[in-house]
């Protein structure tokens, strides 16, 4: 008994805080929706304040003299006009005519008195608080004689001046409450840019200078911080939709004085009137570790969620990113992982020859130009073998060590369109001996188009996407890609050409990123355009991976996948019984079956190929070799011919 008697009387005190707590929380609920109006009152207060000097009043008072003065006239001449109709009928008659005169002028003297008293009361204008209990005077005391006159019971006599004195408490708590400074809940640890970005957004700063920037009618909620930021959301009056509020986006940063770098992002609220900030003052990606990689790691993180980002293995991919946004450095642990696997392989096509030199322990690489060519013919051929493999009712071929998935990267894709193109195109003399160069991006177009189902797949990375005549990616190959990836960009319209021209409107703004490291990845119609911090990986990194198997069409591989170290042989030939051995008189490298195609009559590279069998990439570089050497020569016409006395019919 003694303790329930002791909790009854301790009850009342424990729940007060709690009491305080929430009349705290409704009162800071109720004021930025006040915060406005207190704004305004105090803005017309000051306004009638400083407008109320000595020389003012003094004018003033000179205009109301002289209104009395006008008046007084133009009543004295009234009376003397009406005494002059009085005293003669005749409308002609002089006295009653200069009466009229006089009349009408003090009449015109007086409407001039009274505009310049508006104007004077005007430049003179009474306080606010005196308007507001005239206002009130206005309704109450009227009101009032009324319900007197009506004989209306006692009790209801006085409702209004009930009603006049709810209005003028509801007034003063409206001030009182609109002006109250609402302390955010927010965490620990601010910086000091985000304290100031929070001082700004609170509602009472935000009222006091909206109207200077053009968002008078918008009042903001309390600050939330995220890891990704600062939140706040936006009440919109008015005239005010999310879309007309969000084409203020360069005032409303002028009016939180936030860096022009600072990702600000305007999107609609959880209402139709309602709008919300964000400030990225924050990564979601902080503190977590993107060095190195190890196999399965992900792409990168996002920066708005902290979400891991993979980028499955077998999916074309565009690349871009302008010089020194650490394009090389994110693409590496994308090759790494499509060259680990014990069906995978590596191609590294890269005509500036620095990314292929890490990669030549475990990719097949290809610089020159010859090797470009031939290596993409290669490839070619392994296509169309392979798609004669595909099974009824599948999409793609199933990828073994015996057929890898091959991985086929471009660095860098204007390059490579640059070295491609027809002698006409470059403005030289054509040769009819030199390979057609553009079957390079034909051969790499057909890739594009037709390589997925035999599991030979295109990354394409560039400086310059722009697809003009310079640029850095070809049409016909960018429409075959899904996954489109951007770090730093050098314009909108570079933006524009690698997610899209919807682009901008849709927020995807690489050319605002931060370099370098971090990118924009677009995989389909609904993925946000969030900033994600990628992995990097440094060239050191990539010389230290172990070695791979390399790939080349018709080279077997060990039978056990799980080796640790694995080389391609080739096959060996079929064992021939030892009476059927030729001599080995022939020429045995390409080279030398290419001098003995010319001996005996070939002129032209498409004449050596056809008797050689070998393909025009390889003929063609062995054919420059033996000019460069002296065993061949070439005429201007471009035929091909050995020294004299070597000519064979």
């Amino acid at each position: 008994m003694d303790v329930q008697a002791a909790w009854t009387k301790i009850g009342p005190v424990a729940k007060a805080p709690a009491f305080v707590a929430r009349t705290r929380n409704a009162l800071d609920a109720v004021s930025p929706a006040l915060a406005p109006f207190a704004a305004r009152w105090d803005a017309e207060a000051d306004r009638r304040a400083q407008l109320r000097t000595p020389d003012n009043l003094k004018r003033l008072m000179e205009a109301q003299r002289t209104h009395t003065s006008a008046r007084s006239t133009a009543a004295r001449a009234k009376s003397q006009r009406a005494a002059a109709r009085k005293a003669s009928k005749n409308p002609l008659n002089g006295a009653r005519r200069a009466a009229a005169t006089a009349s009408r002028a003090a009449r015109g003297d007086q409407k001039a008195a009274r505009q310049d008293l508006a104007a004077a009361r005007a430049s003179y204008p009474a306080t606010l608080g005196r308007r507001a209990a005239e206002a009130h005077a206005v309704h109450a005391v009227p009101a009032g004689i009324a319900s007197y006159l009506m004989s209306t019971p006692v009790d209801l006599t006085l409702w209004p001046a009930a009603t006049s004195a709810a209005i003028v408490v509801a007034n003063a708590v409206a001030l009182r409450l609109g002006r109250r400074s609402v302390a955010a809940p927010v965490e620990e640890g601010l910086t000091a840019e985000e304290r100031r970005l929070v001082a700004r957004l609170d509602p009472s700063f935000w009222a006091h200078h909206a109207d200077e920037r053009g968002l008078s009618g918008t009042v903001p909620a309390p600050v939330e911080l995220t890891p990704a930021g600062l939140i706040t959301q936006v009440r919109l009056d008015g005239r005010w939709t999310p879309r007309t509020f969000r084409t203020k986006h360069e005032e409303i940063r002028a009016l939180l004085g936030a860096r022009t770098d600072l990702r600000m992002e305007i999107k609609p609220g959880s209402h139709g009137d309602r709008a919300t900030i964000t400030l990225r003052t924050r990564s979601a990606a902080d503190g977590i570790e993107l060095t190195g990689w190890t196999p399965g790691d992900p792409w990168g993180v996002d920066t708005i969620t902290g979400e891991p980002v993979q980028v499955p293995l077998g999916r074309r991919m565009l690349i871009a990113g302008t010089s020194g946004s650490g394009k090389s450095w994110s693409t590496r642990a994308l090759l790494a992982e499509g060259s680990h696997h014990h069906d995978h392989r590596l191609v590294v096509i890269d005509p500036k020859r620095v990314e292929a030199l890490n990669w030549k322990h475990r990719a097949r690489t290809a610089v020159y130009l010859e090797d470009v060519l031939d290596l993409t013919d290669e490839l070619v051929q392994e296509m169309h073998e392979r798609l004669e493999l595909v099974p009824r009712g599948q999409d793609v071929i199933a990828i073994s060590a015996d057929r890898p998935r091959i991985t086929v990267f471009v660095d860098e894709g204007a390059e490579v369109i640059a070295m491609a193109r027809t002698p006409r195109e470059r403005g030289t003399k054509e040769s009819p001996g030199d390979p057609d160069w553009s079957r390079i991006m034909e051969n790499l177009r057909t890739l594009a188009r037709m390589g997925r189902a035999a599991e030979i797949v295109l990354i394409w990375a560039t400086q310059k996407p722009t697809m003009d005549r310079n640029g850095g990616i070809d049409p016909q190959i960018s429409a075959q890609i899904t996954y489109r990836a951007a770090l730093a960009l050098s314009t909108s319209g570079e933006a524009r050409t690698v997610f899209g021209e919807d682009a901008t409107e849709r927020g995807w703004h690489a050319h605002d990123l931060p370099m370098p490291g971090v990118a924009m990845l677009r995989s389909g119609p609904k993925v946000p355009p969030n900033p994600i911090n990628t992995r990097a990986f440094s060239p050191a990194d990539v010389i230290a991976l172990p070695d791979r198997p390399i790939w080349r069409r018709g080279a077997a591989v060990p039978a056990s996948p799980a080796a640790s170290t694995l080389r391609l042989v080739k096959p060996e030939p079929e064992a021939v019984p030892a009476a059927e051995v030729p001599a080995q008189t022939g020429p045995v490298s390409s080279r030398d079956r290419v001098l003995v195609a010319v001996r005996d009559g070939a002129r032209t590279g498409r004449e050596v190929a056809d008797r050689t069998g070998i393909n025009k990439g390889t003929v063609s570089k062995a054919v420059k070799a033996l000019v460069d050497a002296g065993e061949l020569l070439r005429a201007e016409d471009g035929s091909l011919s050995t020294p004299a006395g070597e000519v064979s019919a």
